[in-house]
């Protein structure tokens, strides 16, 4: 049994985590044993072995937060989740590892017909896409949403819910290789970032009044957005891509009236109830089994190989999303 441990952060992430062997824990009352199915590495993952991850857990810590794993033993008194279920892990247990003991009824069953490499990303990207595309603005099927970092993990999910509820997206990238592959997955318009982007964006949309812009970057970018926005438009911001704050002009904010926000994920949780988080979850698990909701896969690697896992996911020019596997 492995774990991806971490005792310091560092500005090389892959130097800090390492493969960790560990002995089978004794199942207490109420508990199982589960094996991992996959882990994705998220963007939050790095910056948090980086230490610029704005919730930085206490060290020595275990790598990941989202995954989906598979019960292979009861311990005392329990009876389900059924041996073999697939069963989404809790965030933010540590889900870089071989192995985890959990509370039998802290896990939610899914679908064992899914993918669960697809499965094991529907704790925070799809989620995050979801609330962001109805959580700001009263959108209607028809209305315009721009974002950039478009080829990322949430701006794939977030092309793919925009087109199945009628809206229609401008999505900004940095390189002209990613305009193909997002347009295949149903994106209207893709440009490349650049100076003179709400000129082209203007053009591209024949004018469109944009009522709502995400941003994960930052820096210039973010004013970038504001500037495509119709007057009192929402710009959203959930990241911070280029390291940077976000910068956004004053004529945005006073003559044009746009608003900036931002979304957290975690604070969603913590203000959400039980029926709404049940809700959210219950729709992206379905549309993953009906094959309309799912990201693009660029490489699976196992814990023991972790440091090549993480060096991978922290250099750009990839086409999808890296996976840890048991």
């Amino acid at each position: 049994m492995l774990k991806a441990e971490y005792q310091t952060r560092g500005p090389v992430p892959q130097d800090v985590i390492e493969p960790v062997e560990f002995e089978k824990p004794q199942l207490k009352e109420g508990e199982v044993l589960l094996e991992l199915l996959a882990s994705p590495i998220n963007p939050s993952d790095v910056l948090t072995l980086t230490g610029q991850y704005g919730m930085l857990p206490p060290l020595p810590a275990i790598g990941g937060n989202e995954g989906v794993a598979k019960v292979i033993e009861h311990g005392p008194g329990v009876n389900a989740p059924e041996i073999g279920q697939t069963v989404l892990l809790p965030v933010g247990i540590g889900t870089w590892r071989t192995h985890f003991v959990v509370a039998a009824d802290k896990l939610v069953p899914l679908p064992n017909e899914a993918d669960p490499l697809q499965l094991s990303m529907i704790s925070i990207n799809p989620p995050t896409a979801s609330l962001m595309l109805s959580e700001f603005v009263d959108l209607q099927p028809g209305d315009w949403v721009i974002q950039n970092a478009a080829n990322s993990g949430v701006g794939n999910y977030l092309v793919q819910l925009a087109s199945i509820r009628g809206l229609k997206t401008v999505n900004i990238v940095r390189r002209e290789s990613l305009v193909e592959p997002l347009k295949a997955q149903g994106a209207d318009v893709v440009l490349v970032d650049g100076e003179d982007l709400p000129e082209r964006v203007k053009e591209a949309t024949g004018g469109a009044a944009i009522k709502l812009g995400i941003d994960a970057v930052g820096d210039t970018a973010t004013g970038r957005i504001a500037d495509c926005l119709a007057e009192g438009g929402t710009l959203v911001n959930y990241g911070m891509m280029s390291g940077k704050p976000c910068k956004i002009s004053p004529s945005a904010l006073i003559f044009s009236g746009v608003s900036l926000k931002g979304f957290w994920l975690a604070r969603w949780f913590e203000q959400a109830s039980t029926d709404e988080q049940q809700r959210v979850y219950g729709e992206l698990t379905q549309l993953i089994i009906a094959g309309k909701l799912k990201a693009p896969v660029d490489s699976t690697y196992s814990v023991s190989d972790i440091k090549d896992a993480v060096a991978a996911a922290a250099q750009g020019g990839r086409e999808g999303k890296i996976l840890v596997t048991a």
